[in-house]
């Protein structure tokens, strides 16, 4: 059996057996509803539904919800049998902490009773994912935004930058726009994100931008209860904010200048290495235009040398932005476990989940 490959973002949960060409077999939403009784003891109790978020800006804060999600995609999803249980390798989100990564190792062995286990940082996994072992990482998540020098298969951790903002600010930012355009509409935070992956692009630069302010042809959009509002300027809002952070009252530069800084801090000698195989991923960064408003800002950065996104090989599949690291998680596991450079249970019964220090990193 192949190993099975899991990417959990604080959006989406990406689970598939290693099969590098193919996109993941699962996509779900990492949040899950969970009941909740009332409390009272009538026969005619009634027991509410909240919804719980497992993985908060990348890092997993509900182990019993992640429990239950890793159950079901494992068994249900994944086809996993009780007492056959396979290997399994798990995608590392920038400066996990070493107290995560030993629970989930634990999880894994004790709870699940894994053959083997691997983890990888995201930021070498979206490059392995381009044919690259050296370049830049930028992940625009769904709570986060980290960007990682890799240079040979390794993150340097000391120049790598992490921005607590991303596709959920974004999400509420254009939720706010929308609120000022159409003030008698009450518009669910589901449908603005729906809004947002349908409608939102960038504008060619700054100044076209400004314009939008002026003269932007406005789109009528019905809502599914029955609701029209009007959507103009404001599906350029959400990918300006990614060039100009103030939009949302973020005192930072834009993700092609944060991603010249960070370089600045690695050895000059890598820079040029580094810039020209630059790697953007996540969902929000294929939007419509994304491509050429970031090679527009990279001609004005700071930097000598320009930063130049790399492109996917033909041969992968279509939107690998928005699973990059799984797919690089593909690629790495058929290395690793057939050649036996992963956590075997023998290991975590003789060293316990520190084990997963030595031997993933």
């Amino acid at each position: 059996m192949e190993a099975a490959v899991i990417d959990a973002g604080s959006s989406l949960l990406k689970a598939g057996f290693a099969i590098p060409d193919q996109t993941p077999a699962m996509i779900i939403p990492t949040q899950m509803k969970r009941m909740v009784d009332d409390g009272s003891v009538s026969d005619n109790s009634l027991a509410d539904e909240i919804a719980v978020d497992p993985i908060v800006r990348g890092y997993i804060r509900d182990w019993d919800a992640v429990e239950d999600l890793l159950q079901y995609v494992l068994y249900t999803g994944l086809g996993w049998e009780l007492g056959n249980e396979g290997q399994i390798l798990f995608t590392d989100p920038l400066c996990t902490p070493k107290a995560n990564k030993e629970q989930l190792v634990q999880l894994l062995f004790e709870t699940f009773n894994v053959s083997g286990f691997y983890a990888s940082e995201q930021a070498v996994l979206s490059l392995y994912a381009v044919g690259r072992i050296s370049g830049c990482t930028v992940d625009i998540g769904y709570g986060k935004i980290d960007i990682a020098p890799v240079i040979e298969g390794a993150v340097n951790h000391i120049a790598s930058r992490r921005f607590e903002f991303g596709g959920t600010d974004l999400t509420n930012f254009l939720a706010q726009e929308l609120g000022k355009s159409n003030p008698l509409v009450n518009i669910s935070m589901s449908d603005v994100e729906k809004i947002k992956q349908q409608y939102s692009c960038c504008a060619e630069d700054d100044l076209a931008y400004q314009k939008t302010q002026d003269s932007c042809p406005a789109e009528t959009h019905t809502l599914p209860d029955g609701q029209v509002i009007t959507i103009g300027r404001e599906r350029y809002t959400v990918g300006e904010a990614l060039f100009r952070p103030s939009l949302l009252g973020i005192e930072a530069h834009g993700i092609v200048e944060q991603l010249v800084r960070t370089i600045s801090s690695v050895s000059s000698d890598n820079h040029r290495q580094l810039l020209e195989n630059t790697v953007v991923c996540g969902g929000t960064s294929s939007m419509t235009g994304f491509e050429e408003r970031f090679q527009k800002e990279s001609f004005l950065s700071s930097s000598a040398v320009r930063p130049t996104l790399v492109k996917p090989p033909e041969y992968m599949p279509e939107n690998l932005t928005k699973y990059s690291a799984w797919v690089g998680g593909a690629i790495l596991a058929k290395v690793v476990f057939p050649q036996n450079q992963h956590v075997t249970k023998g290991d975590y019964d003789e060293n316990g989940p520190s084990i997963v220090h030595k031997k993933c990193f």
